[in-house]
């Protein structure tokens, strides 16, 4: 029986694709910082999108702490699209929770950050 890629294999693989897709994005003219971001974006998009289909198969899924992880790192927005376009994950308030909260310390980094700039 073939078994599915593991934990440690699905997070390095999200590495690998963020880090490939920034270098495709940083040839193409696109500066370093916006190159990252749109491919931890599109890598944790992938990501829940994988691990929905994962769960209806009852493959092995991409544990919580790495789908938080992808959107710590910058890829919240790509994970509140992959929950809204797979309605993954919605109906748990746990994750939900440490999602929201994940979203509000980058909010308030980001309005740390512009008010120091601006100064």
């Amino acid at each position: 029986m073939a078994r599915g890629p593991t934990a440690k294999t699905i997070l390095i693989a999200a590495a690998v694709a963020t880090a490939a897709v920034t270098i495709v994005l940083r040839i193409a003219g696109l500066n370093v910082l916006r190159s990252y971001f749109v491919a931890v974006n599109v890598t944790t998009l992938a990501a829940y999108g994988y691990d929905k289909l994962a769960a209806g198969r009852g493959g092995l899924r991409v544990p919580e702490m790495q789908l938080h992880l992808l959107a710590a790192v910058g890829g919240s927005p790509g994970a509140f699209l992959g929950q809204v376009l797979f309605r993954h994950k919605t109906r748990k308030p746990e994750f939900r929770r440490t999602f929201f909260a994940i979203v509000i310390c980058q909010a308030l980094i980001g309005l740390a950050y512009g008010l120091y700039v601006s100064r």
